[in-house]
Parts: structure tokens; C-alpha cells; sequence
């Protein structure tokens, strides 16, 4: 079975920095895109940051120059380095995966979120 386990969420000051790590564990074949999610109360999930296997990323434009994703493909994790973190970064936070638990199955896989609030 496939879990995908977030750590590193939490309460910091505008202008702070959190680092974000997404572990996944169970039984894997492969993992493709990675990527970041957020959702703030009352708002749609809308993405962060995604990386591909190869290390080619994307941003959002609201957290380009701030945030940075990267991945360690040998321990199956995903990190997001959160800088200059701004009140509107507050919300919980996702990370998914396209995986292959096995050769002939794929599917993306969501992790349960970790809030992230940012005060003024």
C-alpha cells in the first residue's frame, strides 16, 4: 500500500522560511511528476511547485524567487523550501505523486496535508 507522509508544516512569522518534506513508502515500482498543492479556507487547491523524475521544475508565479522544490529520488522524498513566506502563503498544504506501485498500475497518490500559517 502507498502512503505518502508530509512533515515540516507549522506557525511562522511574514518573512520566515519552512522547509516542507513529502515521504512516500509502500510498495513502489516507480515515481514519476511530484508536486506541491495548497489550499486557504474558503479557496480551491491550487498548485505550488511541481518537479518531474528528471529534476525539471514548475512554480507558481506567486511563489517563483521564494520557494524552491526538489526531490531525492533514492529516499522517495519530496521537499519544498518555503522563503520570504507572506500571510497569503497560509494554508494547507499537499504533496502528490504519479506512481507505479506495480508496472501495470499507475496513479496519482495525495499525502493528508500539513497546515502552514504565516502572521503578519
Amino acid at each position: 500500500q502507498v502512503q505518502l507522509v508530509e512533515s515540516g508544516g507549522g506557525l511562522v512569522q511574514a518573512g520566515g522560511s519552512l522547509r516542507l518534506s513529502c515521504a512516500v513508502s509502500g510498495n513502489i515500482f516507480s515515481i514519476g511528476d511530484m508536486g506541491w498543492y495548497r489550499q486557504a479556507p474558503g479557496k480551491q487547491r491550487e498548485p505550488v511547485a511541481t518537479i518531474n523524475s528528471g529534476g525539471s521544475t514548475n512554480y507558481a508565479d506567486s511563489v517563483k524567487g521564494r520557494f524552491t522544490i526538489s526531490r531525492d529520488n533514492a529516499k522517495n522524498t519530496v521537499y519544498l523550501q518555503m522563503n520570504s513566506l507572506k500571510p497569503m502563503d497560509t494554508a494547507v498544504y499537499y504533496c502528490k505523486a504519479y506512481i507505479r506501485p506495480t508496472y501495470y498500475r499507475s496513479d496519482d497518490y495525495w499525502g493528508q496535508g500539513t497546515q502552514v500559517t504565516v502572521s503578519s
